[in-house]
C-alpha cells in the first residue's frame, strides 16, 4: 500500500540534535557486491550526496562528518536500493551479510533501533488510520522529542492544520527551528482548506513551469483535468509514465489535459526525466521536494498521487490508475466521440451531445437538417473539436 510505504519509511528520532560538526563512522559488511563498488551516503533534506565509499571484499568504511547527531542519511547501493540509517555519534556498524542490504542490521543507534522497531509496528497496522493513530500518540506522548518534530513534518497533511498546529506549538523552540520544524511552520503559514475531498472545488496555485514560467491551474479550466503528482525519483511513478502517456494520446483532443507537479528539488534530473519518459503535458515545480506547495495544498502523502478535476473546476476522483483512469476518461468524454464514415448515401456521422452543428454561415442546425444536407454529396462536414462544433459546408 503506497501509503503505508511513504510513512514507514520515514523513520524517527529520539534523541535532541547537537549543533556541532563531528565525525561519523560506520564500519558495513555485505554479500554479493563487486569489489569496487562505490556506495553512496545522502542527506535527503538537501538531497545531496555527504560521501562515498568503496566496496572491498564485501567490507566498506565511512568516515566523514555530520552536522548533529541523531541525523537521518540515506546509504545507497545503487539508484533503487538503500537503506536509511540513523546516525549517532557512537561506534556504528551496517550488516547485511545474511540479509538485503535495504534491511540491513544497524548497531550502535538506539534511534535507528526504535526506526526498526516503529517500521515493523506499522506493518502489522491492518489500515492507513491505524498507522495515522500510532503516529499521532507517539506526538502527543513526546511532545519534546525531536522525533516528534520530525514525525510531525511528515504527518502534517495527513492530521490537517488544526491539529498539526496544537501538536506544534506543544514542542520546545529548539525543535521548531530545526528543518523539520521550519517544514511545519510553512505548512501551518499557508491558506488552505480544511480538506480536499471528491464533490469539493478544486484549489488554484500558482508555480513556474521548467523554463521558468508561472502558471495557474486555472489556466486548465473548462476542460478535464489530470493533475498529477510525481518525481524524477519516483521509481513507480516512472514505471506508470509510459502508461499515461497512451492515455494522453488516447483522449488528448476530447478536452482532457495533464497538468504535472514534480517534487523534486533537483531541476536538471526533473527535466532530463520529462526528456526520457516524453512527456508531453504541462511540468510544475517550486522545487521545494515533498513541501511542494501544490502537495501540501491536496495534501499529498505519497507518490505517485493525482487528482480528477471535471470542466467544471469540481473533484470527481483521486488516484487514478491504468485502465480504471481510462474508463472514467471514456465515460467522461464520450460525449465528444466522433465517428465519421462514407458510405452510399453520403456520410454518416456519430457524435454525441456535447457537439453542435452549424452551417457555413454560422447558423446552428439540427441533427435532422445537418443530416438532410449531408445526403447531398456536395456538402461535407468540419469538425472543430476545440469548440465542439461540426460545420456542414459545400466542397
Amino acid at each position: 500500500m503506497k501509503n503505508f510505504i511513504s510513512i514507514i519509511a520515514l523513520f524517527f528520532i529520539s534523541a535532541a540534535f547537537s549543533q556541532s560538526n563531528i565525525n561519523f563512522r560506520l564500519e558495513g559488511k555485505t554479500k554479493g557486491i563487486a569489489d569496487g563498488t562505490i556506495l553512496k551516503l545522502s542527506d535527503p533534506i538537501s538531497d545531496k550526496k555527504i560521501d562515498s565509499a568503496t566496496v572491498n571484499n564485501n567490507h566498506f568504511v565511512f568516515t566523514t562528518k555530520l552536522p548533529a547527531f541523531p541525523y537521518k542519511v540515506v546509504l545507497f547501493k545503487n539508484g533503487s536500493t538503500a537503506r536509511t540509517i540513523w546516525a549517532e555519534n557512537n561506534k556504528m556498524t551496517f550488516n547485511a551479510e545474511n540479509i538485503d542490504f535495504e534491511n540491513a542490521v544497524i548497531t550502535g543507534s538506539l534511534t535507528d533501533g526504535l526506526a526498526v522497531a516503529l517500521q515493523a509496528e506499522a506493518h502489522q497496522a491492518k489500515s492507513y488510520d491505524e498507522v495515522a493513530a500510532i503516529e499521532s500518540k507517539f506526538i502527543e506522548q513526546h511532545p519534546a522529542s525531536i522525533l516528534s518534530t520530525h514525525n510531525l513534518s511528515i504527518m502534517k497533511t495527513v492530521f490537517g492544520k488544526a491539529k498539526t498546529r496544537a501538536l506544534f506549538e506543544q514542542m520546545p523552540s529548539e525543535n521548531k527551528e530545526t528543518e523539520y520544524g521550519k517544514i511545519i511552520a510553512e505548512y501551518l503559514s499557508l491558506e488552505i482548506p480544511d480538506s480536499i475531498k471528491t464533490g469539493s472545488r478544486y484549489y488554484d496555485f500558482t508555480m513556474p513551469d521548467q523554463y521558468g514560467v508561472s502558471h495557474n491551474l486555472s489556466e486548465s479550466e473548462g476542460k478535464l483535468v489530470l493533475l498529477e503528482f510525481w518525481a524524477s525519483w519516483c521509481v513507480g511513478c516512472r514505471e506508470e509514465n509510459p502508461e499515461l502517456v497512451k492515455t494522453y494520446e488516447r483522449f488528448k483532443n476530447n478536452g482532457f489535459e495533464i497538468v504535472a507537479v514534480s517534487l523534486d528539488k533537483d531541476k536538471p534530473r526533473w527535466i532530463e526525466a520529462i526528456k526520457t519518459d516524453k512527456l508531453p503535458w504541462q511540468h510544475l515545480s517550486d522545487l521545494k521536494g515533498p513541501n511542494n506547495r501544490a502537495a501540501l495544498l491536496y495534501g499529498v502523502q505519497g507518490i505517485p498521487d493525482n487528482i480528477l478535476i471535471d470542466k467544471n473546476g469540481i473533484i470527481i476522483g483521486r488516484n487514478l490508475r491504468g485502465e480504471q483512469l481510462n474508463a472514467k476518461l471514456a465515460e467522461l468524454l464520450s460525449g465528444s466521440t466522433i465517428d465519421v464514415s462514407n458510405n452510399s448515401f453520403g456520410t454518416k456521422i456519430k457524435v454525441g451531445n456535447a457537439f453542435t452543428w452549424q452551417d457555413e454561415n454560422g447558423k446552428e442546425l439540427s441533427k435532422a437538417e445537418a443530416e438532410a444536407l449531408l445526403k447531398d454529396n456536395e456538402y461535407s462536414p468540419h469538425i472543430d473539436t476545440e469548440k465542439k462544433v461540426i460545420i456542414v459546408k459545400k466542397g
